[in-house]
C-alpha cells in the first residue's frame, strides 16, 4: 500500500487551531513544554520504580507483598510511559533537547527501543491514524480485527471476551518479539523503518542486554528463578493491560472513524486535522487522578493535534478545540468516564467480530 496523502485544504482547519493555540500561549506567557511540573512527575514515579525495585530485588518480601509489589510495580512502569518516555519522545518534556532524549531513553531501560517507537508511534501512527494496512497500532492480525477492512476469522466473533489476555501480553511481547521483528524486517508493518546509524545498532543491542541483566539475569540470582518468574509475570502482565487499554480506549471506540485512501489517487478524504479529530476520542478528562496517571493521554484528541506541546497544558488547550470543533460542525468525540469508554471499546470490537 502506497503511503496516502491528505486533503491539501486553503485556510485548514489546522492552520485556525495552530493560531488559536499560539495566541493562547502568547496571552498566558507560559512555554509549550512541560519543564518543572513534569519534572516532580517524573521524579515521583522514578524513585517509586526504584523503590519498589529494590525492595523486590534485595529485600525479599513475603508472598502477599511480593504480588502487591508487582502489581504496582507493572501500573508504575505504565505511568513512567505515558508521562516521561511519551513527552521526551515527542521533544515535550522539556525546551531542551538533551532532557527530552533522556526522557526518552527510559524506554530502552524498561526494555523497548526509542528507534523503534519514534517511526512506528511519532511517524506512522501520528500522521496515518487508523488507516489499516499502515498504521501499526491496529495491526493485530490474525489474533484480533480492528477494522471493516480486515479479514475477519471465526475466533474474532470472541475477541471482546478474549482481548483482556492478548493485551495483558502486549509489553512481554514488544519487549521480547516485536522490536527485534522490525529490526531485522527493518519495516513496520508495510512502512519502510528509517535507516538506522551505527548509534542507533549500539543503542538498541545495549539496552536490550542491560534490561535483561536488570529485569532477568540479576532478580533471579537474587531470589531465584520462580520468585523471579512470579513477580516478572505479574507486572508485566499488569503494564501490558494499563498500556493497551490506553492506546486503544483512543482510537478503537464505537465513534471513531477508519478512513481509507481513494482507491486510484490514493488521497484522503479531509485534511489531516480532521482526519485526526475523526479517528480520535477523549475520555475522563475531568477526573484529574486519571489525567495525572496516563500522562494527559485522555486527552487524545488535543495530543494528536499537537503533539510537541506538553500533556501538562492539554486541559486548557482542550476548551479552545473543542470551541474550534463547535464552530466548524466537527464531531468531538469524548467519553466522560473510564468505564464509559471501556465499553464503548467492549462493543467495538463484538461489532468487528460480527460484521462483514
Amino acid at each position: 500500500m502506497s503511503v496516502p496523502k491528505f486533503a491539501n485544504v486553503p485556510h485548514s482547519f489546522h492552520a485556525e487551531l495552530k493560531k488559536r493555540i499560539g495566541s493562547y500561549f502568547e496571552e498566558v506567557g507560559k512555554s509549550t513544554t512541560g519543564d518543572y511540573p513534569i519534572f516532580m512527575k517524573a521524579v515521583i514515579l522514578m524513585v517509586t520504580f526504584m523503590v519498589i525495585y529494590v525492595h523486590l530485588v534485595f529485600f525479599t518480601p513475603g508472598v502477599v507483598m511480593q504480588i502487591l509489589e508487582s502489581i504496582l510495580l507493572g501500573g508504575v512502569v505504565a505511568a513512567i510511559g505515558f508521562n516521561v518516555m511519551h513527552d521526551g519522545a515527542h521533544g515535550s518534556f522539556s525546551k531542551y533537547k538533551w532532557i527530552n532524549s533522556f526522557a526518552a531513553l527510559s524506554l530502552n531501560i524498561l526494555g523497548g527501543n526509542n528507534f523503534m517507537w519514534n517511526v512506528k508511534h511519532n511517524v506512522i501512527h501520528h500522521a496515518f491514524t487508523n488507516v489499516d494496512g499502515v498504521d501499526d497500532d491496529i495491526d493485530i492480525q490474525p489474533w484480533m480485527r480492528m477494522s471493516t477492512t480486515q479479514k475477519k476469522y471465526r475466533l474474532h466473533k470472541y475477541q471482546h471476551i478474549y482481548f483482556w489476555f492478548l493485551y495483558s501480553l502486549l509489553y512481554i511481547f514488544w519487549i521480547f518479539v516485536l522490536d527485534y521483528q522490525k529490526y531485522f524486517k527493518s519495516k513496520i508493518g508495510s512502512m519502510p523503518l528509517k535507516k538506522m546509524k551505527l548509534s542507533d545498532h549500539l543503542v538498541f543491542w545495549g539496552f536490550k542486554v542491560f534490561h535483561l541483566f536488570l529485569f532477568v539475569g540479576l532478580p533471579i540470582y537474587m531470589v531465584g528463578f520462580t520468585s523471579w518468574l512470579i513477580s516478572f509475570l505479574i507486572f508485566t502482565l499488569v503494564a501490558g493491560l494499563v498500556l493497551s487499554l490506553v492506546f486503544q480506549l483512543a482510537h478503537t471506540v464505537e465513534h471513531t472513524a477508519f478512513p481509507m485512501p481513494h482507491e486510484t489517487t490514493g488521497k484522503m478524504e479531509d485534511e489531516w486535522a480532521v482526519h485526526q479529530i475523526k479517528t480520535t476520542a477523549n475520555f475522563a478528562t475531568n477526573n484529574k487522578l486519571v489525567s495525572w496517571l496516563v500522562g494527559g493521554l485522555n486527552f487524545q484528541i488535543e495530543h494528536h493535534l499537537f503533539p510537541k506541546i506538553s500533556h501538562i497544558h492539554y486541559p486548557a488547550i482542550s476548551k479552545i478545540i473543542r470551541q474550534a470543533c463547535q464552530e466548524y460542525g466537527i464531531v468531538y468525540i469524548e467519553y466522560p468516564r473510564v468505564r464509559y469508554a471501556v465499553a464503548s471499546h467492549v462493543a467495538f470490537l463484538k461489532q468487528m467480530g460480527r460484521a462483514a
